[in-house]
């Protein structure tokens, strides 16, 4: 044990655990029976000695605190599993406004193995990036944060956006953060960001007569445009305006003052939203550093990344550069290049749940994480991006309330089924839904059944009370673990719910697991591990009491759950993967791995790994796979449809009849060949 002692022998803890009991119970009746802390102390004491029992856990499971050194501890926002089988914390500012001002970012590194820690250097603010899970192993975390939030009436100086325009054909212009624009009335705003502004475009135009003759050349400049927020220099009313003006930039000389200056349509001291950056790297999990790659064309605040069946890697939505939601504009990354191009345009609120479907179009559960308009992108649909077509599916419960609820695609992947899981009302409501939907791709795109059906959800099994913020983890059983969250928004009124389940997609039944002790609402986080177990991080009340009269603490205590199949479900030791590849075979997708336990094998799966922010986690994904035994060898294979199987790492667990899966061996799908040009 980490203190030095050597374990306790079962009997021995039986006893120790009974005496502890029994104390309790004394302390209870010499206090009284009126006395409520007595009460609450024997209480906590019965609790302890049940779930510590081996018959409970072996039913239910059991939580563990994961003991984290100081130094290590964070505000863990987005947390990602690396095929090192390391698991990626960043916080960046981690929702510290003061943290954002000196400019100290922050990014942790676990080995849940060794449970060793390590910092690594983080050169932007990630705080509400978006990542994604690339086809080498690496690790794309795009856009984060340019500019805290200023709420209503605590907007001092008043601010907005300004268009800087360049007419100049011959050259871009970049001005610094802390650059002055200056009124027709000599108001003067500074800027919070630097910003490039393109060279203008030049089109030379001839025109030719019908009799022979020619027009000379004509020259036509097109004005290049940036957008960047400005702030007043000074408090005060004389810096608000309504009215639409071009402004000076100061400090500028010659034909750059002639030809940069900036326009504004309104500048107020209403609420200012987050702005986000364009900053994007690769994490790469071997040099354990972020590498820097072509930045977005559009900064993204709350974006979504998610990985196409070409290895690509869509960027949709987000908070821009003066605190808009992107109004549509997506790119995509390449990982080949390392650019950056523009995608198929469509409206999405902030973190939107999209799903790689088969065929290559994404679905849109409707899932997504707040800001954005209440009535615009909010309904399901299947997008196909090729053709740029969304196809909207309604019918779902409470589709008012799907904001901060938890989405899935249901395993196994090729049963083509998504559930969506509670919810509440947009923005601070005070509704949030026990509600739960599954929708049945596979049946309305079955063939050979006449005419395709439509898409439709079905009413789920219900959650035991309305939640927001739930942590939805697919596990190699093919069950869904599910835990955390809150009643109310960011846990409003002592609302963080205490309670996990397991979702069983054949019975469409929840089964009971052991209850966490941490509660985990807004910015927390779960994500399987290797060993098949959940690591649970996270969560930023507004409150830290049921009255919400004291400010809430970002908690940074990590709990781990190791679920019953880990517990001696039947007895026996779980089924173990020896030797094999590192990639499956490219032209059958299989792979042959030693083993002594073939027999007892009866199910495979690939198990991507996740990259989870926000209760979005758009990567996970469990492949079923086909089995062939041989003497002292088991052969996996693949479906080789990269629309099923994106390429990338993923692990592979071999499961016996009792659910146990064996711990993951790691296994390269490989990429599909794509055009050079």
């Amino acid at each position: 044990m980490a203190d030095g002692r050597p374990p306790a022998r079962p009997g021995q803890r039986k006893r120790d655990l009974r005496r502890t009991l029994l104390g309790g119970l004394a302390l209870l009746l010499l206090a009284g029976l009126n006395a409520p802390a007595a009460l609450s102390f024997a209480r906590a004491k019965y609790h302890a000695y049940k779930i510590a029992q081996p018959a409970y856990q072996a039913r239910y499971g059991s939580w563990q605190r994961l003991d984290v050194p100081g130094e290590y501890r964070l505000n863990a926002i987005h947390a990602a599993l690396l095929h090192t089988g390391k698991v990626l914390l960043i916080a960046g500012s981690g929702n510290s406004q003061a943290k954002f001002d000196a400019g100290s970012f922050d990014t942790v590194l676990w080995d849940p193995v060794k449970n060793s820690f390590k910092k690594i250097p983080t050169p932007e603010d990630f705080f509400c990036a978006g990542h994604s899970q690339l086809p080498d192993g690496r690790l794309l975390v795009a856009g984060g944060t340019a500019r805290y939030e200023v709420l209503d009436g605590a907007v001092r100086k008043a601010g907005g956006g300004m268009r800087v325009k360049n007419e100049s054909p011959d050259r871009a212009v970049t001005l610094r953060k802390g650059t002055v624009f200056r009124s027709p009335t000599g108001v003067e705003y500074v800027t919070t960001t630097a910003v490039t502004v393109p060279r203008a475009k030049r089109e030379f135009k001839v025109t030719y007569f019908s009799g022979g003759g020619m027009k000379p050349w004509a020259t036509k400049v097109t004005a290049a445009e940036a957008r960047v927020f400005v702030e007043a220099r000074k408090d005060g009313p004389e810096a608000l305006t309504t009215q639409a003006a071009q402004y000076r930039v100061v400090g500028l000389k010659g034909a750059d003052a002639r030809n940069v200056y900036g326009i504004a349509q309104r500048i107020s001291a209403e609420k200012q939203d987050f702005q986000g950056i364009r900053a994007a790297y690769e994490f790469d999990p071997l040099a354990e550093r972020y590498v820097p790659v072509a930045p977005m064309k559009d900064a993204r605040w709350y974006p979504t990344l998610v990985t196409l069946e070409d290895g690509r890697v869509l960027a949709v939505s987000g908070l821009n550069d003066v605190g808009d939601v992107v109004p549509g504009d997506n790119e995509i990354y390449d990982p080949r290049t390392k650019e950056w191009s523009k995608g198929p345009f469509h409206y999405f609120p902030t973190y939107p749940a999209l799903f790689l479907t088969q065929g290559g179009k994404l679905f849109y559960t409707g899932s997504n994480a707040g800001y954005g308009p209440a009535e615009k992108g909010r309904v399901p649909g299947l997008w196909d991006l090729k053709a740029n077509r969304f196809q909207p599916v309604r019918g779902i419960e409470d589709p008012d309330q799907l904001e901060t609820s938890s989405s899935v695609i249901l395993p196994p992947v090729q049963d083509q089924k998504l559930m969506v899981l509670g919810g509440g009302g947009v923005g601070e409501s005070e509704l949030s839904t026990p509600r739960t939907a599954v929708i049945d791709l596979g049946a309305a795109a079955a063939k050979g059944s006449g005419t395709p059906k439509a898409p439709a959800f079905r009413p789920g099994a219900r959650l035991p009370q309305g939640t927001r913020y739930l942590s939805s983890v697919l596990l190699p059983d093919d069950t869904v673990f599910t835990t955390g969250g809150s009643r109310q928004y960011r846990g409003r009124g002592g609302s963080d719910i205490l309670k996990a389940q397991f979702y069983l997609p054949r019975k469409d039944a929840f089964r009971e697991a052991a209850a966490p002790t941490v509660g985990r609402d807004y910015h927390s986080e779960a994500l399987l591990l290797p060993d098949g177990r959940i690591a649970n991080f996270g969560s930023d009340p507004l409150f830290g009491d049921k009255d919400n009269t004291r400010l809430g603490t970002f908690e940074q205590r990590v709990e781990v759950y190791t679920p019953p199949y880990l517990l001696g479900r039947g007895g026996g030791h779980r089924p173990v993967l020896g030797a094999g590849p590192k990639e499956l075979d490219p032209e059958t997708y299989a792979a042959t791995f030693r083993t002594e336990d073939a027999r007892r094998i009866v199910s495979a799966r690939l198990m991507r790994p996740s990259a989870v922010t926000h209760t979005t986690d758009v990567e996970q994904r469990s492949v079923a796979l086909t089995l062939t035994r041989g003497p002292g060898t088991l052969t996996v294979r693949a479906p080789k449809d990269p629309t099923l199987v994106p390429p990338g790492w993923y692990m592979l667990f071999a499961v016996d009849k009792e659910g146990r899966p064996s711990v993951a061996k790691w296994v390269k799908v490989p990429a599909p060949e794509r055009p050079t040009s």
